[in-house]
């Protein structure tokens, strides 16, 4: 991964200045400088927190510490910053009190796995937006064994009540007891989307975690558990959120 680079308006509008908009005029201005020059071109990209920027010889910085954190959401928790009925939500399992956090998307009360908590909008619209069309990775223990065909049907796209799902990749780990785990891999996040194109299939889900979402993979992090986000993985986001980079690496390997 390379250096994540960010458009001066945007840093500045994030340091709490101006609106993009405002702080391109700023820029064309000449009030703003990077590293003690002056720069009047608003296409400009520094690197944050590296490069200093000032604003009429005032050194500004983002308003709010970005924070990154990958939950191991258990069973029982409702993926929402506060529940009206009371019930514990992903928020009281996050050790950062000191800074507001939210969830990037859902998951249902009984689904486990990877969950991302942050303060940073936009790592969150990188994360579920359509158009980034962000792979999202499970892995569902369902009621018996899917046949070759019944597999082919998932992958290609199955009827449901809101219209046919996108490709999928769909592939058997396991059978277990006379059931089969399936890694399922999509690219789309209707609501409780899993559930319903194994009901579909005919073979309903009895069990059912996340193990990846774009750059971040949950690997061996205990249940009810966060860690920080690594350098990688946040340069994994960025590069989604500067120019589709989820989308870009699909198209490359012909997927």
């Amino acid at each position: 991964m390379g250096v994540y680079m960010e458009r001066l308006p945007k840093y500045l509008a994030r340091c709490g200045v101006a609106s993009r908009r405002k702080a391109e005029d700023l820029i064309r201005d000449g009030l703003v400088a990077v590293n003690g020059e002056i720069v009047q071109e608003p296409g400009c990209k520094i690197e944050p927190g590296h490069d200093r920027v000032t604003v009429r010889g005032r050194e500004v910085f983002p308003e709010e510490r970005l924070v990154y954190l990958l939950l191991h959401k258990p069973a029982g928790y409702v993926t929402t910053v506060r529940d009206p009925w009371g019930r514990s939500t992903v928020m009281d399992l996050a050790p950062e009190k000191a800074v507001r956090l939210f969830p990037a998307g859902r998951l249902d009360l009984d689904t486990t796995g990877l969950l991302l908590l942050t303060n940073d909008g936009e790592a969150v619209q990188a994360l579920t937006h359509p158009r980034h069309g962000v792979a999202k990775v499970y892995e569902a223990l369902v009621k018996g064994v899917p046949r070759r065909g019944t597999l082919t049907k998932l992958r290609r796209g199955i009827l449901l009540d809101d219209g046919p799902t996108l490709p999928a990749k769909v592939e058997i780990l396991t059978v277990k007891e006379g059931n089969a785990i399936l890694r399922i891999t999509v690219h789309e996040g209707r609501k409780r989307l899993i559930r319903r194109m194994c009901e579909a299939a005919g073979h309903p889900v009895l069990d059912l975690k996340r193990v990846a979402m774009g750059p971040l993979a949950l690997g061996d992090l205990p249940a009810g558990k966060t860690r920080p986000l690594t350098p990688t993985e946040i340069n994994g986001l960025r590069e989604i959120i500067s120019g589709g980079g989820e989308r870009k690496s699909r198209q490359k390997k012909g997927s």
